[in-house]
């Protein structure tokens, strides 16, 4: 697919900083402009030589799997922004997020295809490492996004564009602690909040589930209670602090399932929902809250009344928690822009392959609850 090639790059899309403070329940603002780069990454110098004129430069890009609109939104922002450039892209992932060796094996592929610049979102950021070594030895680029690989071989990873997962993870809690204070507050025995994570893998899953454990303990612990984190090993021991169960005035339930499946999620969900001390429930991805909203086809005891239902909070959107949320069934979400991190990744590779200085991109992700999700700012990041 040949594409004509503009002079110029356009800019990528950003969001402006989260709304700061506990509870604060509005959207943010994103804005038009390219993303600034993170204030703590390392800028990485682009291959001395340019691209040839008329060239036509060939990229390719792994994604996490092809079955989730999440994925399929990265993938369309990564095409647009190829017929924008006229660069030809090929897209490629595994099944499911699980399948860790066959991504892989494509992004192996790929390497021995000798591409101009390879995009990848890795399902596992230690898995990749051989890979990302054999890219550097032959000259391949590589641009991580939505999740990094912070090991991977010096000077293999020219940019990462990614979500800042753990401040995303911290915007959840903020919102829900903020509609579960006075509940909290008044309860006269300990409570109980859950978290399904489809995995303990991936670095967007695991800042996701870790900031927002480490939030909502912060919070509640200001408000003099005393804060247990139970469950899956990998996010008990990476908490800041994972307290004594016994005297704690809150429980932070982490389940992870065995797959990453929304069956498998609801299962863990299911058995977190059943307890009569829960107050709410976090699913940090939408395989996650889809699962949590399985779950609940059976039990119907999420809701958005704190202290009566169960609050259900999402990551990411898709028909089905975009309809949970507008009907009130989970009290609200996360949203990233998986469109303009498609985008700017290709735009990333495209400075590279002409000789430009590129460093790490961090985009924001947008609280949006049934008052504000058909707002212009939020409606445009609220991929089917």
């Amino acid at each position: 697919m040949k594409k004509r090639l503009f002079a110029s790059i356009m800019s990528v899309v950003m969001v402006t900083a989260l709304v700061a403070g506990c509870g604060a329940q509005q959207a943010q603002t994103p804005d038009a402009e390219a993303p600034a780069a993170d204030t703590q990454a390392t800028e990485a110098a682009a291959p001395e030589s340019a691209a040839p004129e008329g060239k036509e430069l060939n990229f390719k890009i792994v994604v996490k799997s092809f079955q989730s609109s999440y994925w399929q939104a990265a993938v369309t922002g990564v095409n647009q922004a190829a017929e924008e450039l006229g660069v030809n892209v090929e897209c490629n992932g595994p099944n499911a997020e699980s399948d860790i060796a066959d991504q892989v094996n494509m992004l192996t592929n790929y390497v021995n295809g000798a591409p101009d610049g390879i995009g990848l979102a890795a399902c596992d950021q230690s898995a990749c490492l051989d890979a990302l070594q054999m890219a550097k030895d032959a000259g391949i680029p590589v641009v991580c996004f939505d999740s990094g690989c912070p090991d991977a071989p010096e000077g293999s990873v020219l940019s990462t564009i990614a979500t800042d997962n753990y401040g995303a993870g911290a915007t959840a809690a903020e919102n829900m602690y903020a509609a579960l204070k006075d509940t909290i507050a008044n309860a006269s025995a300990p409570v109980r909040i859950g978290e399904v994570n489809q995995e303990s893998t991936s670095e967007s899953i695991t800042q996701r589930g870790l900031g927002f454990v480490d939030k909502f303990a912060e919070l509640a612990t200001a408000d003099g209670k005393k804060v247990a984190v139970v469950g899956n090993e990998f996010y008990v021991n990476g908490a800041k602090d994972k307290g004594d169960e016994a005297t704690a005035d809150v429980i932070i339930e982490v389940a992870v399932p065995a797959q990453t499946t929304v069956e498998l999620c609801a299962t863990e969900a299911s058995a977190i929902m059943n307890k009569s001390d829960v107050l709410g429930i976090f699913g940090s991805n939408q395989v996650a809250a889809e699962g949590i909203l399985s779950a609940n086809e059976n039990l119907n005891k999420l809701g958005s009344e704190p202290g009566k239902t169960i609050l259900g909070v999402g990551f990411d959107a898709g028909s089905v928690i975009k309809g949970a949320v507008k009907d009130g069934t989970m009290f609200g979400a996360v949203t990233q822009s998986p469109l303009a991190m498609g985008r700017a990744t290709v735009k990333t590779l495209y400075q590279i392959a002409t000789g430009e200085t590129v460093s790490d991109i961090s985009t924001e992700g947008y609280w949006y609850d049934s008052t504000n999700m058909d707002s212009p700012d939020i409606l445009p990041n609220l991929y089917d």
